[in-house]
């Protein structure tokens, strides 16, 4: 499926432009066979890697370094792998590694970079960048976004420097597991909640085999006055559930129906989703979710991924996201209007919102006036940001940062604004140690008015 950190104290002290001599060790005293069998073992790492296998190639890699102890190659590849699953404290520390045994891939500095961006080591991180603009070419500095970075860099000390007062915080109870959860829809005056989540007790406790993940499933929970906290966790959704993807990304204000969006195009017994589609749900009067039902319309649900479908209260305007102009623009941003009791034609919106990099997860106010979504493209303190646009009928306003308040040096996604609550719901990520998960979070937002954003 397409879609789907502690802070370090050492910062290496390098001359402001490098010379070969200057990192490279002497060679070292590793037996040739020894650094034979460690080149076979990184081609069959880098083989997996390609292929997305992260923690397969990850053991490969590993034992590559312990057949050469002397050789960068080994830690330079534990190094993206652990970026890749969001280890960002241990990205840093095997970059550093490999830099130390003469590291010869300048891409070292820019993936250093990257490590301390995520980490919030903003200064180091910017150190890190400067030094790859020094030593890569101008196509891969350009490709690699790092000036893009460094701005993010910049953008994201200025925001934390204003001390924002609506703080993000946790929610409380069993909603986050370690695993990845995210995607949370409040109903039921606050008091119930929807969430998706990678849990290892996924419907059938299967992997999907491109992210070595477990599959999605739908999960409920329910507010418990007396202990303050979310229970009550359960996946035992009926029909919402399958062994594939599933997510909920839209109910209706009376609970009674809703979006997914599914993706089960790993059955090998032939699925019905030729990538990720959107469907519709209705709870039936038996009390119970019927069975999704894939939306009909060529516009809507093609051949590439249609996600994070998001209504106005009135049923008849529908924001999603699809990646099927992605070798132009990436992941946009699409909205289609009813036309009597059918879906018209869905069109991208105004490129006041959609960049040549990607966004995802718009939620569009009941009203149909405020649209928040997170972006890559727009400028922000790293990762995806959340942002908001006024739709002005003709066209939208120039998205706003959330700011420090909302947004992290990390993705921050799946934002839903409860006023009548007081609060919002998101996801972005924890650190724990030298790694990290995705997290619900919630924001007191009972002083938040959108137009003080402005």
């Amino acid at each position: 499926m397409r879609f789907t950190h502690i802070l370090l104290s050492f910062l290496l002290s390098f001359p402001t432009v490098l010379q070969a001599k200057d990192y490279f060790p002497p060679d070292s005293t590793t037996n040739l066979v020894d650094k034979s069998v460690t080149l076979l073992v990184l081609e069959d790492g880098k083989k997996l890697y390609s292929e997305g296998k992260v923690r397969e190639a990850l053991i490969k890699f590993r034992s590559a370094g312990m057949k050469d102890k002397n050789s960068w190659r080994p830690p330079y590849w534990i190094s993206n792998c652990h970026y890749r699953l969001d280890n960002y404290g241990f990205a840093a520390q095997y970059a550093k590694q490999a830099v130390d045994l003469g590291a010869e891939d300048k891409d070292i500095f820019e993936l250093l970079g990257r490590s301390f961006h995520r980490l919030n080591e903003l200064d180091s991180a910017i150190v890190y960048y400067e030094k790859a603009i020094l030593l890569l070419s101008p196509t891969k500095i350009k490709d690699l976004r790092i000036k893009e970075k460094i701005a993010e860099c910049h953008f994201a000390k200025t925001e934390l420097a204003k001390n924002n007062k609506h703080t993000r915080v946790l929610v409380e109870g069993n909603v986050n597991s370690g695993y990845n959860d995210y995607a949370p829809i409040l109903y039921n005056g606050g008091k119930s909640m929807y969430f998706t989540a990678r849990r290892n007790n996924s419907t059938g406790g299967m992997m999907n085999p491109d992210d070595e993940s477990y599959f999605e499933d739908i999960y409920h929970a329910i507010w418990n006055d007396e202990t303050q906290e979310w229970d009550s966790i359960t996946n035992d959704l009926g029909r919402l559930n399958s062994s594939y993807f599933e997510s909920f990304s839209y109910l209706s204000q009376d609970g009674l129906s809703g979006l997914l969006t599914l993706n089960d195009e790993v059955n090998s017994d032939g699925g019905k989703t030729a990538s990720s589609d959107i469907a519709e749900i209705q709870f039936s009067d038996k009390g119970k979710w019927g069975t999704p039902k894939i939306i009909k319309n060529k516009s809507i649900n093609t051949s590439y991924a249609e996600v994070s479908p998001t209504l106005t209260a009135d049923g008849n305007t529908m924001y999603f996201v699809s990646d099927r102009n992605g070798i132009k623009k990436a992941s946009d941003i699409y909205v289609v209007h009813k036309v009597g009791n059918k879906w018209g034609e869905a069109v991208p919106v105004s490129d006041s919102i959609n960049t040549t990099e990607n966004e995802t997860t718009p939620y569009i106010t009941p009203d149909g006036r405020y649209l928040f979504f997170s972006s890559e493209g727009h400028l922000g303190m790293g990762g995806y940001d959340i942002f908001f646009s006024e739709n002005l009928g003709n066209t939208w306003t120039k998205p706003v940062n959330l700011g420090a308040a909302v947004n992290t040096v990390n993705n921050d996604i799946f934002f839903k604004y409860y006023p009548e609550f007081g609060k919002a719901v998101m996801a972005g990520f924890s650190l724990s140690g030298q790694k990290s998960s995705m997290d619900i979070f919630e924001l007191n937002l009972e002083d938040f008015i959108i137009t003080n954003m402005k």
